[in-house]
């Protein structure tokens, strides 16, 4: 794969956000897992709560990887109360990580 965010190894982990809750309760993302050679993109929704529900679209990441985005959902989800707390915005607009193999 090419492109400005495939990785020489390891993948990069991104979420994008595309709508917010009126409430502010969730939030609903993009995600991606970017690999050398693959894209496999989800969509997240990401609650106050700290808790994300990834559904695939498209052909499904290995579970290893796929794990690793929902680590990395969960973690932007725990992060929005706090976020909050501090007079940010709760859900930002896009999150992006590098995790080697």
């Amino acid at each position: 794969m090419t492109g400005p965010l495939a990785p020489g190894q390891g993948a990069r982990l991104l979420l994008e956000r595309r709508a917010i809750a009126p409430d502010l309760s969730s939030a609903t993302y993009r995600g991606s897992i970017i690999t050398p050679d693959r894209r496999f993109d989800y969509e997240a929704v990401l609650r106050l709560d700290g808790s994300a529900e990834l559904t695939p679209v498209g052909p499904p990441a290995p579970p290893e990887l796929q794990d690793r985005l929902a680590a990395h959902a969960r973690q932007t989800a725990r992060a929005a109360e706090r976020r909050r707390a501090d007079q940010l915005p709760p859900w930002p607009h896009r999150v992006l990580r590098w995790r080697d193999a």
